[in-house]
């Protein structure tokens, strides 16, 4: 079953392929862009072709993918991914470089994890961080994360140099429990 998040203006819906499909052209522009590329540890652009196989193959491992909306326009996605026991990985993208740093990436983090802990019962999640993406380490730092060097939570870096960290759920529900009232998660079908 998939399910949407709201939290005000703010939109995120676990996509059927059609709907991946049709974002795809937008996210592969955004994955690819210049400034965006390193921060997410890739250097090679990618297409659309390359976006619907990444949703394909995520939606085969179990994970849970969103795009993620700003008031029905599509600002970029996230998942929740490697998910094993009650614990898994979070990447979230705003797409574009003028919405970044302007606090829409932290909110749609926030309904991420409220989903991953309110819906998924998960425990703990983690993230892998290139060093060079401080943006990112400040946005995860709002919700919680700290430094975590634990086997679990490198296995979820791509280069020895990534920075890994994680949140409990007791920690993210009070850090953001103000945001978790407001947010909604209904099935979408």
């Amino acid at each position: 079953m998939r399910h949407r998040v709201v939290w005000g203006d703010l939109e995120a819906i676990e996509p059927a392929p059609a709907e991946v499909e049709a974002a795809a052209d937008t996210l592969a522009a955004a994955y690819s862009d210049p400034h965006n590329a390193p921060l997410m540890g890739h250097a090679e652009p990618l297409d659309r072709d390359d976006v619907i196989d990444h949703y394909a193959e995520l939606a085969g491992e179990g994970a849970h993918a969103f795009l993620l909306h700003d008031r029905g326009v599509l600002a970029g996605d996230g998942d929740l991914r490697g998910i094993e026991g009650r614990d898994a990985e979070c990447a979230i993208m705003v797409a574009a470089r003028a919405a970044q740093g302007r606090g829409l990436g932290t909110r749609f983090a926030i309904m991420l994890h409220a989903y991953a802990f309110r819906t998924l019962g998960l425990a703990r999640v983690f993230v892998a961080i290139v060093p060079a993406n401080v943006a990112s380490i400040r946005l995860f730092a709002k919700l919680g994360y700290a430094p975590d060097d634990s086997p679990r939570a490198r296995d979820f870096a791509d280069d020895e140099t990534d920075l890994t960290f994680s949140v409990d759920r007791a920690t993210f529900e009070a850090r953001c429990a103000d945001a978790i009232a407001a947010i909604r998660i209904t099935p979408r079908g």
